[in-house]
């Protein structure tokens, strides 16, 4: 009779060894030789990709969120557009629908990249790309105009990818008080029409008084504001002042342009305002004497729809109260 039973309590054994086995090296993944294969199958593997979106903007006209951005290989022309986490549908449809708006596609470099294509430069030859994959989806080629800028980018460790590259303005027929710039005694911002940079907006913000308003002005991607003549100036007479004027405050108030979530802007306008505050701090200004005030997009300079007003609004305000 123990012997007729000897099999089954085999085949009982088998089993249980064999669900516990399943279960801990296939579900659990708990088996050496298991983790080796899945550590294995990830080398190789890219890098994550950066999950700060992308905003396309003609002013209030038209608006499109993503959540992704383009991307180049180092030295590379053409966009990968899978990483854009959504398509460019709308503005097709947006630019379709406006025949009269034109759009401008600047592409951005770096000195380090080469420039195999028969472009003058890489930032042309990405936004060429673009324009012609807009052209293919039936939008005219006389509406759009491509630029290029030469930066200092960021690319992924590894060194092989731009993550962005490509920026948007919209122009084209608008009312006149969209293209006239508007008066200073108003509270509209005014439409910068022509191409500038951070450097030059800094140099045109003057001294007059540590009483008056001057602006900040940071290169893309740079926490160090644009120091200038004038800029030194206000800070001389303000850190002297609030010396001999303890009740006195210095009110630091961070904006950005409109590109990207308002809470997001919110938040940057903040960090940037704060960079300014570290600095003072280090130069002898007590805490108490600095307030920070974030305005994200809400108080805009100069119209968004441009890129150089967009430059204009990425901005820190300081004036002594």
């Amino acid at each position: 009779m123990l012997t007729n039973k000897i099999p089954w309590i085999i085949l009982l054994g088998l089993w249980m060894a064999g669900s516990t086995w399943w279960h801990v090296c296939k579900i659990k993944q708990l088996c050496v030789d298991d983790v080796k294969a899945a550590s294995a199958t990830t080398e190789g593997m890219e890098e994550p990709v950066p999950t700060n979106g992308l905003t396309i903007a003609d002013g209030d006209r038209f608006r499109l969120d993503l959540p992704g951005n383009f991307s180049f290989a180092k030295s590379g022309a053409n966009a990968n557009m899978n990483s854009l986490g959504g398509s460019l549908d709308e503005m097709v449809a947006y630019l379709k629908a406006n025949p009269g708006r034109t759009l401008e596609i600047k592409g951005y470099y770096s000195a380090n990249e080469t420039n195999s294509t028969s472009f003058p430069n890489l930032g042309i030859a990405r936004a060429e790309g673009l324009k012609q994959y807009l052209v293919q989806q039936g939008i005219s080629a006389e509406s759009i105009t491509t630029t290029a800028e030469e930066r200092s980018l960021t690319f992924t460790a590894k060194g092989d990818s731009l993550y962005g590259g490509l920026d948007f303005a919209f122009g084209g027929i608008a009312k006149p008080a969209e293209t006239e710039p508007v008066a200073d005694t108003t509270a509209e911002p005014v439409k910068i029409t022509k191409e500038v940079t951070e450097k030059e907006l800094a140099n045109n913000e003057k001294f007059t008084s540590v009483f008056e308003p001057i602006d900040l002005y940071f290169q893309l991607g740079e926490s160090n504001y644009i120091k200038t003549e004038d800029t030194k100036k206000f800070f001389g007479e303000a850190i002297r002042y609030l010396a001999d004027h303890k009740d006195k405050k210095l009110l630091l108030t961070g904006h950005t342009d409109s590109s990207g979530p308002e809470d997001v802007n919110m938040q940057l306008s903040r960090d940037r305002a704060n960079d300014v505050k570290v600095r003072l701090r280090k130069a002898g200004v007590s805490s108490e004497q600095i307030i920070v005030k974030a305005k994200g997009e809400t108080e805009p300079k100069a119209d968004n729809s441009t890129m150089s007003g967009r430059k204009a609004n990425r901005r820190v305000t300081v004036v002594v109260q």
